[in-house]
């Protein structure tokens, strides 16, 4: 499944890149908590249609039922991301979109060593290995040195805070590396990522609203704020559904090759950042040569070392010390280890194949995803074009290229294991 989980890794670095840019209308006055309040409305509402489109709800229920620890896990993880996502706005607002991406990207670091030290990941590797996964390790902070440097130097967008942009960014970047320990878990222990996000969204629509009404006042400022920025609503909305996207890819590749290695390759968002950052947004236009070359030299160094950790394909007694894993899960929650071991080769067994009602569509499913093309229509209807500077012609191409990715690897991951 190695090839696999890299195409879901680079489907999901287009997709997360592209969800970040309405985060942009920071730059127009908006807050930082209602920008993620109303990203977070678009996720919650991608993280139940898409599922119900692509499985049916039956299916993710009888998950859930037979995985019922999970949910908590899967809530924590959702309270771990509203935060972190929160995070990125006030570093977006400070250093920009194309300097705060790669720092927040820091959380592959994380996640290799919290796949470490609780699932086996890289336990009997050779040092062909161990020197890919270091050394793409230390070319990661490399990167993030550079691109730290950078933001205190001429980029037109970055504000007189360039200390609490990067702290913000490397905030988010410790609180997503931790978020992916429920992940591998959920999938060690043969839960279906579709199951998994569903609940996932229950923990950051909590966990957001709660962080709005608290610095935003209460509930009379923060629904004054909702209807002032109605305008921009959609555009928050889409992002995050965008991120939604994004998010499943990078959730199978959690699954099929390990949060060491999916991780860090999911983290090419940041090159569709920076391009959605500079090329739209402009923000290197006001830079100076030297600044330029360390911003794409920064970003060339982080690729460099997420290349390598993703190159680190399991070895035989990685793969050994990974079942050995399962087998833990399998013993602690009363698991059926051949059936996780199935999921985890993307194919179904046992009796969850032969319950017709968990693949077929219900009415519900259709009501679900009638209610949230309402929700856009509605939205959409009072959008207008946001008060920022931007190139369309590039947001065009940029759009075109995310969808195209968008295809082939949904293509690729639906005839393989129909989503399993």
């Amino acid at each position: 499944m190695h090839g696999l989980g890299v195409v879901c890794g680079f489907g999901a670095g287009a997709w997360l890149g592209a969800a970040e840019a309405p985060t942009k209308l920071v730059t127009t006055g908006l807050s930082p908590f209602l920008i993620s309040l109303g990203m977070v409305t678009g996720v919650f509402v991608g993280r139940w249609t898409l599922p119900a489109l692509m499985k049916g709800t039956g299916f993710v229920f009888a998950d859930l039922r037979q995985r019922p620890h999970l949910m908590v896990w899967a809530v924590l993880a959702g309270a771990l991301w509203a935060v972190a996502n929160t995070l990125t706005v006030f570093a977006i607002r400070d250093v920009g979109l194309s300097i705060a991406f790669p720092l927040w990207n820091a959380n592959s670091l994380v996640g290799v060593l919290w796949g470490y030290l609780f699932f086996r990941e890289l336990r009997g590797c050779g040092p062909s290995t161990w020197a890919k996964v270091t050394g793409g390790a230390a070319a990661i902070v490399a990167g993030a040195i550079l691109l730290g440097y950078a933001s205190s130097h001429g980029i037109t967008t970055v504000s007189s805070h360039p200390v609490a942009g990067v702290s913000a960014a490397f905030g988010a970047a410790l609180l997503w590396g931790t978020m992916y320990i429920p992940y591998r878990k959920a999938y060690l222990s043969g839960m279906n990522p579709l199951s998994f996000v569903t609940v996932f969204t229950v923990g950051e629509v909590v966990t957001v609203l709660i962080l709005a009404l608290t610095f935003e006042g209460g509930w009379q400022p923060l629904a004054a704020g909702i209807a002032e920025a109605r305008p921009s609503l959609f555009w928050l909305f889409l992002g995050g559904f965008c991120w939604v996207i994004g998010d499943l890819f990078q959730q199978y590749a959690a699954k099929y090759i390990g949060i060491g290695r999916g991780i860090p390759l999911s983290n090419t968002n940041q090159l569709w950042g920076l391009a959605w950052g500079a090329l739209v947004f402009g923000e290197l236009s006001g830079a100076d040569p030297a600044t330029r070359i360390l911003v794409l030299g920064g970003s060339a160094v982080m690729i460099a070392g997420a290349a390598a950790i993703s190159s680190a394909a399991a070895p035989a007694g990685e793969q050994k010390a990974r079942s050995e894993a399962v087998a833990r899960e399998c013993e602690r929650y009363g698991l059926d280890s051949a059936q996780v071991e199935a999921a985890l080769a993307g194919e179904e067994s046992g009796p969850r194949v032969k319950q017709d009602q968990k693949t077929r569509r219900r009415v519900w499913d259709l009501l679900i995803a009638a209610a949230a093309l309402g929700a856009f229509l509605w939205l959409g209807l009072a959008a207008r074009r946001p008060a920022l500077e931007m190139n369309l012609m590039a947001a065009a191409v940029l759009s075109i290229a995310t969808l195209t990715v968008l295809g082939f690897a949904g293509y690729l991951l639906w005839k393989r294991t129909r989503f399993v």
